[in-house]
């Protein structure tokens, strides 16, 4: 079974995030532009849930 988070960042500080879930295990599935506020990015993450 997977757990899955998603996360709104601004751009510029997306990087440093992303590494940060990477290393608790998460995994980057997708990524797409916020329309609703009209700047920075959406990112879903998944990783094997713990038992």
């Amino acid at each position: 079974m997977y757990e899955y988070k998603v996360e709104t960042y601004k751009v510029k500080g997306s990087e440093e995030e992303m590494n940060k879930l990477a290393s608790q295990g998460w995994r980057v599935i997708s990524v797409a532009p916020n329309i609703g506020a009209g700047y920075g990015i959406v990112v879903t993450y998944e990783r094997q849930k713990k038992a």
